[in-house]
């Protein structure tokens, strides 16, 4: 069998040149002297001449104005020694991030009750079957964290336009509103359940939501009352739990739901949603953006929340403040 992989890397790769002519390049530039870069790279004049040459046949430009007793620079090859030095700092970066690796020990995460038992806790532990060496700690607090009093890797928070100076916010999960019930109420209805007919149901209300029933109903187009009856929670998990026991209707939550429903748990029995104004972001300190610990934890999050996103038929939104 042929290696095609092996020689199609190959081809993407024809044009970089030996790094020792690369290193000799560099060297010479930034001394201007074949002479002095022979010596910081212990070999022979010679041989730096020899690296160069080549360089220059493998480029088809020449690099170096060659005078007497000095060296100066082409307009080519003031060019080429930018990109090189990009190209070798980047190197000499994922080195040294690899040497000094530590992939080992605790990971804390900061996250709101609410998004750790409806999402995070029904998925950590594919992170940890990946991560053996690592550890988890979550902490589940409505409260923006104190990354350094708190010992915080990272965060999940729920915010709309989350800007904070010295931290990072990247965007995690969007969500979309709509009611859901238990399956046991829903075919109570027989199939006969229609969205006017909400208005007459037992309604669960969240007191610290952003979007609420009237929301709702104005993107069904049904007029509702001003002030409409139910049973009002504190807490988003709680009243879930409450619907779950066939208690009646609440407006659930992408992130907070889908999975519910995927199992069965819940129904959502219209196509009929609103953007959530608030979406999950991934919060941390910008100077710690290079730690392996971080890295790892932050690429398994997007990763698990694209197939989240992929599973769930209602799943984009924006959204408002920290909370």
């Amino acid at each position: 069998m042929r290696n095609t992989s092996g020689q199609q890397m190959a081809t993407k790769y024809r044009n970089i040149p030996p790094l020792r002519a690369i290193k000799a390049f560099e060297a010479s530039a930034r001394l201007l002297s074949f002479t002095k870069a022979a010596a910081e790279l212990h070999v022979t004049q010679a041989a730096i001449s020899h690296q160069i040459k080549n360089l220059e046949s493998i480029t088809g430009v020449q690099l170096f104005e060659r005078f007497n007793r000095s060296l100066k620079l082409t307009f080519e090859g003031r060019l080429y020694l930018i990109s090189i030095r990009n190209a070798l700092e980047s190197i000499e970066k994922a080195t040294r991030q690899l040497k000094n690796r530590d992939t080992s020990g605790t990971l804390n995460i900061s996250v709101l009750p609410s998004f750790a038992t409806k999402w995070l806790s029904k998925r950590i532990w594919r992170f940890q079957q990946q991560y053996k060496e690592l550890d988890v700690r979550i902490s589940a607090f409505e409260w923006l964290t104190d990354f350094k009093k708190d010992d915080c890797d990272i965060a999940i928070r729920y915010a709309s336009d989350p800007s904070y100076p010295g931290l990072t916010a990247e965007l995690l999960l969007e969500e979309e509103v709509f009611p859901v019930c238990s399956k046991q109420l829903y075919e109570a209805y027989e199939g006969q359940l229609t969205p006017d007919k909400l208005i007459h149901a037992n309604l669960c209300h969240e007191d610290f939501t952003t979007e609420d029933w009237h929301d709702w109903f104005d993107a069904a187009g049904i007029q509702a009352k001003p002030q409409l009856r139910g049973t009002r929670f504190s807490h988003m998990v709680t009243m879930l739990e409450s619907v779950e026991n066939n208690q009646g209707f609440a407006l659930g939550r992408t992130p907070l739901v889908q999975d519910d429903i995927n199992r069965g748990l819940l129904v959502a029995p219209f196509d009929i949603s609103i953007k959530g104004k608030m979406s999950y972001y991934l919060v941390y300190p910008s100077e710690t953006e290079g730690d392996q610990k971080l890295q790892i934890i932050r690429q398994w999050l997007f990763a698990e929340a694209e197939q989240f996103k992929n599973n769930s038929p209602q799943c984009q939104s924006s959204g408002s403040e920290l909370r």
